[in-house]
């Protein structure tokens, strides 16, 4: 398979997953440091796997989104509630709008490269809080990246429908090592094992059956 395609690439359980399932298509990953708590964590978890699959990956400092933005994402590790996604209070850590100018970003890059598709790997546990996970934002963005390029590219978003423990069994059978991605909103050494992100965390590992590598606070 032709490697044509940049993935957005986090650090985090899910696109790592996809870093690896898609590993034959990819070419290129972009990480974007956007001052939440958690993205130095999380860099240290994209490049590790882009170093074991010999793929480039490409930094890109979008720090005007943490000097402009209301989240508590970006607002420090006490900001961040504890709770489960689907509760109300989780709906603090959306940082307005930030798929679609991290998408509007990757694709200027893919193009610049040479590339056809954009790969993003929101999931069906984000539907709940985060409008730019949603499969209507996802229809929206790939008809407005093929409609604004010149070589037409696509949004690729295979795991819109599927939640976070199916993604997880996908990496237990291509042998993903889940010690190697970082998940907590907090952004501290270890997970605090009480945000929502690493609630779902630990039920997408347990619902696949595959033994928490993951620090947790006492």
């Amino acid at each position: 398979m032709k490697k044509d395609a940049l993935i957005v690439l986090s650090g985090g359980m899910d696109s790592v997953t996809m870093l690896h399932e898609y590993k034959s298509s990819i070419a290129l990953a972009v990480n974007f440091t956007y001052g939440s708590n958690h993205n130095a964590r999380e860099l240290e978890c994209a490049r590790w796997n882009c170093e074991q699959l010999g793929i480039e990956l490409v930094v890109i400092d979008l720090a005007f989104m943490g000097q402009y933005f209301e989240s508590s994402l970006l607002s420090g590790a006490d900001a961040i509630p504890e709770g489960h996604y689907e509760d109300e209070n989780m709906r603090s850590t959306v940082v307005p709008f930030r798929n679609g100018i991290m998408l509007s970003v990757a694709t200027g890059l893919a193009e610049s490269r040479g590339l056809k598709a954009v790969m993003i790997a929101n999931h069906a546990g984000d539907h709940a809080i985060y409008p730019d996970c949603r499969a209507g934002f996802i229809k929206a963005m790939d008809h407005a990246i093929t409609e604004g390029t010149y070589e037409h590219l696509e949004l690729r978003a295979p795991y819109t429908l599927l939640t976070k423990g199916q993604i997880a069994e996908r990496g237990k059978r291509i042998g993903v090592d889940y010690a190697h991605t970082y998940s907590c909103y907090k952004g501290r050494e270890k997970h605090c094992g009480k945000c929502g992100t690493c609630v779902e965390r630990k039920e997408a590992l347990a619902a696949a059956g595959i033994p928490d590598p993951t620090k947790y606070e006492d």
